[in-house]
């Protein structure tokens, strides 16, 4: 990343006038390769909970298998810890939080508050986090798991569950200058052990860029019978499309390495891109023109004689016709329209009719700007505002076949076309954000790959922003 505004003094000066951060962002902790079974190895991870936590055993069995050091805040929570912990080689040690080792720095720090009743109960955030968020290493991770507020009879204890957010929002911007991330789950009853997939992906590496975000983790969708972690779409057939550049084409080289066939779509103009990318990855090529009508028919004959069907759909591509509203020409309107939303909505709708099966996956790209709106982008925010509604209402009719649908809302990206932003707004958008930078297109890849794994099937209808903490939007 080219920090041009922190090189130039007189630039220096005016983002220091604008309020925005001027020291060198934290290099962000990537992960590297495809998913392994211990994405955790050796990372310390404190473990607090309010009496009577209900995902103690999940976060026992899910980070002494991830590879983590649990480090238990309280001593009830042993018990849970001590089978899994000698099967896995992990025994988890009690420790107190306000009494750490001089300079011990700590991985991750998780609390389950599953089990908070109302809010004077939320003095429970306080001392935990308190004495342990300056032990937090660059790069950690900060995880509150709760219940969805809507699921309580009682305001009161409603209340004390949506606080969560907030206060995991919060945090958020105050460790995100360290390039660490802090988030909110939300775990439906009965649902516990689908968390394990969320809290894998989210304490690890690959979500470097994801910060501030609630996750609800649901029994909505019908679970399939197994799965495992290491190369966990290996027999999978997976259409990406716009793969030929950008998001795309990370995308389609993650899914690659986790084992999937990729099909890579894009158009007929691309044809020499977006066949490279094929070739590397020992994916096939199908060119096709996402704003024509007939274009529904293309795909599903294609995958249907091809591959027999498909498993994971990502709606990456799509396109950009600024204008402010009052210049904007009939055209630029429809052509945004039909290729970010219009041709998502019918090539899904013919995919499910028949070539997509069982406990599929559907990954909708959408955008920040659909979230927040932009000035010039009426077109552009309404379609992609238009997936978040889309991913919410068509995930609730896929759930029995054990399909989920959801949405990836990319903050600012480090692409061709955010290269070509003016440098002055480009660093702005850069800076926006509680990490204070741009992210990788691989990031957004990351995340699109642990929505399309097989373990994923708690996440269903729900956006997830990949955004590094941007400061706009909801």
């Amino acid at each position: 990343m080219s920090d041009f505004l922190l090189e130039n003094q007189a630039a220096r000066k005016l983002i220091q006038t604008l309020g925005l951060p001027v020291p060198v962002p934290t290099r962000l902790r990537r992960a590297k390769g495809p998913w392994d079974e211990r994405p955790l190895h050796d990372d310390d991870v404190v473990v607090g909970a309010a009496p009577g936590g209900a995902m103690t055993a999940v976060l026992a069995q899910t980070l002494t298998m991830a590879g983590a050091s649990p480090l238990l805040a309280r001593a009830d929570l042993l018990p849970a810890f001590a089978e899994p912990g000698e099967a896995f080689g992990r025994p988890a040690k009690l420790v107190q939080a306000d009494a750490l080792p001089e300079g011990m720095k700590v991985r991750g720090l998780v609390f389950d508050a599953t089990n908070l009743g109302d809010p004077s109960e939320l003095v429970a955030l306080y001392e935990f986090f308190h004495p342990l968020v300056t032990r937090l290493a660059g790069c950690g991770r900060a995880i509150v798991i709760g219940r969805p507020p809507s699921s309580f009879e009682s305001a009161q204890v409603a209340a004390s569950h949506a606080a969560l957010e907030g206060f995991a929002r919060s945090l958020a911007k105050e460790v995100g200058k360290r390039g660490s991330t802090a988030h909110v789950v939300y775990v439906e009853r009965g649902a516990e052990p689908r968390a394990e997939s969320v809290l894998r992906f989210l304490l690890s590496a690959r979500s470097a860029f994801v910060s501030g975000q609630p996750i609800t983790v649901t029994n909505e969708a019908r679970a399939p019978q197994s799965w495992q972690w290491v190369r966990g779409l290996a027999g999978k057939v997976a259409m990406v499309t716009g793969a030929a550049r950008g998001i795309g084409e990370a995308t389609a080289e993650l899914l690659a390495a986790e084992g999937a066939h990729v099909v890579c779509l894009d158009r007929p103009q691309d044809d020499a891109l977006v066949a490279q990318v094929a070739r590397r990855i020992g994916g096939s090529v199908l060119l096709a023109d996402l704003g024509t009508a007939d274009v529904a028919t293309t795909i599903v004959e294609h995958l249907r004689s091809e591959y027999g069907g498909v498993d994971i759909v990502v709606h990456n591509a799509g396109i950009t016709r600024d204008k402010t509203l009052a210049k904007m020409k009939p055209e630029a309107w429809q052509q945004a329209l039909d290729v970010n939303l219009v041709s998502v909505a019918r090539v899904t709708a013919a995919l499910l009719e028949g070539p997509l099966r069982d406990h599929g996956r559907v990954v909708c790209l959408s955008s920040v700007a659909g979230i927040a709106g932009n000035m010039g982008q009426t077109n552009y925010a309404a379609s992609k505002a238009g997936i978040l509604g889309y991913v919410g209402k068509l995930a609730r009719h896929t759930a029995a076949r054990g399909i989920t649908v959801n949405a990836i809302a990319p903050g600012f990206i480090e692409t061709r076309l955010t290269a070509a932003i003016p440098v002055m707004i480009r660093e702005a958008g850069r800076r926006l954000s509680n990490l204070g930078q741009g992210g990788l297109p691989r990031d957004v890849g990351e995340a699109i790959s642990f929505l399309v794994s097989p373990g994923a099937h708690g996440v269903n209808g729900q956006v997830l922003r990949v955004c590094g903490g941007a400061l706009i939007g909801r």
